[in-house]
């Protein structure tokens, strides 16, 4: 996939992470994914989306 595709892939999972708070799990997922490729592209991963994938999983195993 390309970077471009992968950075609107990843835009695409922000604006459902709004409008859809609920599917917090399967954005997480989808994320690690999306930065997944990244790292198999050999480009350095956005530090904004690495802390986001970590707030996520916190917020999954510690819900309120």
């Amino acid at each position: 996939m390309s970077f471009e595709n992968l950075k609107a892939g990843i835009a695409l999972l922000l604006d459902q992470m709004n409008e859809t708070p609920e599917d917090a799990h399967e954005i997480q997922e989808s994320l690690r994914e999306k930065l997944s490729e990244l790292r198999s592209l050999g480009l350095p991963l956005p530090e904004d989306l690495v802390k986001l994938e970590r707030q996520l999983e916190q917020d999954l195993e510690n819900p309120s």
